[in-house]
């Protein structure tokens, strides 16, 4: 079990790793050892609450598939353990983040002394507009 928040974690068996060949530094073992780890998370399938899932979506919409699953792909490091860990750590982050509940915004009206600056600049504005036209005299 993974601890997401203090009362919410998600079993093992819902995530999915893959090992690939990374890029990167490691010279000739780059080129025989898959370091890479490619982390699957069914958002779909998972047991999160349906609002966290709607806000993951919107959080980590690059990253995630056409099938509805989050991939994330830890290659920083040099060594399989490494770079699972990071993606578990990745996950988790996006997951507590997830769980935060956006915080509601507060309709403002404009001061009155913006309101007064706003028109007077408007004003000036017109006055300098006014000058520039040509005056046909007859």
């Amino acid at each position: 079990m993974i601890e997401i928040t203090p009362s919410f974690s998600i079993d093992d068996n819902e995530l999915q790793f893959t090992f690939v060949r990374s890029s990167g530094p490691g010279g000739q073992n780059v080129n025989k050892v898959a370091t890479a780890a490619q982390l699957r998370f069914d958002i779909n399938q998972s047991t999160l609450p349906g609002q966290v899932k709607e806000r993951l979506r919107h959080i980590a919409a690059n990253k995630i598939t056409t099938e509805g699953e989050l991939l994330i792909e830890a290659k920083r490091f040099r060594t399989q353990e490494q770079n699972r860990e990071d993606a578990l750590n990745r996950l988790v982050e996006l997951l507590r983040r997830g769980f935060e509940k956006p915080k509601p915004r507060r309709k403002t009206k404009p001061t009155a002394a913006s309101q007064q600056k706003r028109l007077a600049e408007k004003k000036q504005r017109g006055e300098i507009k006014k000058y520039r036209q040509t005056r046909n005299y007859e």
